[in-house]
């Protein structure tokens, strides 16, 4: 086999390292960008840099942003008695594009891993509760994934902030619209049991 040139071999290298980008998809991404327009590709390029460059987190919620505080944090049209409280900036665009909640967030940057030496220090929960206790906070809507690490990183919030007078809710769980109780498995089953409402 025939070893591809450095830049070549470079940028297949680089593209592997993406998730869900295996040595085919590489390959075929690379010879993508090596048949397209110059410009499209310096673009790319450009905009990769950017990425490095200009975006940081927001100083309130760590939320990703090009300025001092994300476009939600600025808005004076946001509840700002409600902060709902994500792991990753991606979890808090889910919620964003369903459109339906019109309060605040707070971004943890991830969740607490004991196994993986990801303790409370390493996450922005010191920058939450300084949040809380500068007042004007009467809910906080733990949306941690439904995994036993972010089940473990909501009650460790919920237990700092007992005794704050802040409710504290979590994200309805259970079966999904559409679904089947044949092809539920039982902690979706028992999610929807315990978060039935009145019809």
């Amino acid at each position: 086999m025939v070893e591809p040139p450095g830049a070549i071999a470079r940028l297949l290298e680089e593209l592997g390292k993406l998730p869900g980008i295996g040595p085919k998809s590489a390959e075929r991404i690379t010879h993508f960008l090596l048949a397209a327009d110059p410009k499209d590709v310096l673009a790319l390029a450009d905009s990769l840099r950017d990425i490095v460059q200009k975006v940081h987190p927001c100083r309130q919620c760590y939320n990703l942003t090009e300025g001092e505080m994300c476009s939600i944090c600025a808005d004076p049209r946001r509840d700002a008695s409600i902060i709902c409280v994500v792991e990753l900036p991606r979890d808090l665009a889910s919620l964003e594009r369903a459109g339906l909640y019109r309060g605040l967030y707070h971004v943890l940057q991830g969740r607490l891993a004991p196994l993986d030496g990801i303790g409370p220090e390493m996450l922005t929960i010191d920058a939450l509760l300084h949040r809380v206790q500068l007042g004007g906070v009467k809910e906080l809507i733990m949306a941690t994934n439904p995994t036993l690490e972010g089940d473990g990183t909501a009650l460790y919030v919920s237990n700092l902030l007992a005794g704050t007078g802040v409710k504290i809710t979590r994200l309805a769980r259970g079966l999904p619209s559409g679904s089947v109780l044949e092809f539920a498995n039982s902690q979706m089953l028992a999610d929807a049991m315990e978060g039935r409402r009145v019809f």
